[in-house]
């Protein structure tokens, strides 16, 4: 009896050891699966803080330490002797409106592709199609009285060889401009990219070599004709009557809207595109031309770009389509005393007493003759 007793408490030891160790060899995977857990979720707290060199040891070939230093945009080593030669990305930025910061570059890129594009468009597409409605609606403004036959020299050589040089820049200024902005979205997919290549970088250098003349013409035309250009009394009642559109408007040489457009947008948005374009051109001495500049450079040149451009419109129209005898004062630097006393009548009043002369150069006095010069 105690003999089977003892061979069934020696089996039963054996079933308990045999269970044990089966428990602990299926144990044992389980606590190394939870230990390299531990070793994932500790890989990936110190993912961003191993260099390449720990990095290459856990996974070979990845490169991530390195360019996620490079991307925080600090400066390394560069045997380039050029300016941020060892800044191979900039540092995050974030422009107005936008949501969220990213890289600079990546930053300005969007701004430029997205907002200013845009609003940019749609200024000057509003801008052309309230114009064509009211030529449609109002068609060119006539003279109310009959042509005299008795002229007034306007405008001398000089002064109209300043003002084309000015109109002349600034179109080649604003076509190559537009190119450049709006191109990919209307001649890319009419020419194709060889073309829209071409076109593009032949406009880029004509806009690069034409913004200087027409800073140059500017400031020559700002000399000449800034003295006619001071605000006057008359000139709130003619903002007062809009122009006309509610009453007779008095005014000088220049009335309310062009001094507007004098000051506004030759002296001040001329002044800043041409400032900008100077940084973007690298011609202002003192300038370190990183490109972080270069791009608030962009900016603030194609912000004053399309404001200047959309409001010319309204300029260039009352000088061509939207007046009658607008554009032979600039043309020929002659306009009827029908038409000063009409749109001028201050400076007309001034012509008749003597106190501005109705010719005033040579020239004139060839054209209308000596009787013409004394009346």
């Amino acid at each position: 009896m105690q003999t089977w007793f003892a061979k069934l408490a020696i089996g039963v030891s054996l079933l308990v050891a045999t269970a044990g160790i089966a428990l602990a060899q299926t144990s044992e995977p389980a606590a190394a699966a939870t230990q390299n857990m531990s070793n994932i979720e500790s890989d990936d707290i110190l993912y961003m803080k191993q260099n390449q060199a720990e990095r290459t040891k856990v996974q070979p070939g990845n490169l991530a330490p390195v360019y996620r230093q490079v991307k925080e945009g600090g400066e390394h080593y560069s045997s380039l002797p050029a300016l941020e030669s060892g800044v191979l990305i900039q540092q995050k930025a974030q422009f107005p409106g936008q949501a969220r910061a990213t890289t600079a570059g990546e930053a300005w890129r969007q701004y430029r592709n997205g907002p200013l594009t845009t609003y940019g468009g749609w200024l000057i597409i509003v801008a052309v199609v309230g114009i064509a409605a009211f030529y449609l609606a109002i068609g060119t403004i006539k003279l109310k009285s009959p042509r005299t036959g008795r002229l007034i020299e306007r405008f001398t050589s000089i002064e109209r060889l300043a003002h084309w040089t000015v109109a002349i820049s600034f179109l080649t200024l604003a076509l190559t401009g537009l190119i450049m902005l709006f191109g990919k979205y209307v001649v890319l997919p009419v020419f194709g990219h060889t073309a829209f290549g071409y076109l593009t970088y032949a406009g880029k250098n004509i806009h690069n070599f034409v913004g200087p003349v027409f800073t140059v013409a500017l400031i020559v035309m700002f000399v000449i004709f800034v003295k006619d250009n001071f605000p006057a009394p008359s000139d709130w009642q003619w903002l007062k009557n809009l122009g006309g559109a509610r009453g007779h408007a008095s005014a000088g040489r220049f009335n309310a809207g062009e001094k507007l457009w004098f000051w506004g947008g030759l002296v001040f948005l001329g002044l800043i595109v041409s400032a900008s374009g100077f940084v973007l051109d690298m011609l202002v001495p003192g300038i370190l031309y990183t490109r972080g500049n270069m791009q608030i450079a962009h900016v603030i040149h194609l912000v004053a770009a399309v404001l200047v451009f959309s409001a010319s419109l309204a300029h260039i129209y009352i000088g061509t389509l939207g007046m009658e005898g607008a554009y032979e004062a600039m043309s020929t630097g002659y306009v009827d005393d029908a038409w000063a006393k009409e749109h001028h009548d201050i400076w007309y009043a001034d012509i008749e007493s003597g106190k501005v002369p109705r010719i005033r150069t040579d020239k004139g006095t060839e054209k209308l003759g000596v009787p013409a010069k004394a009346v």
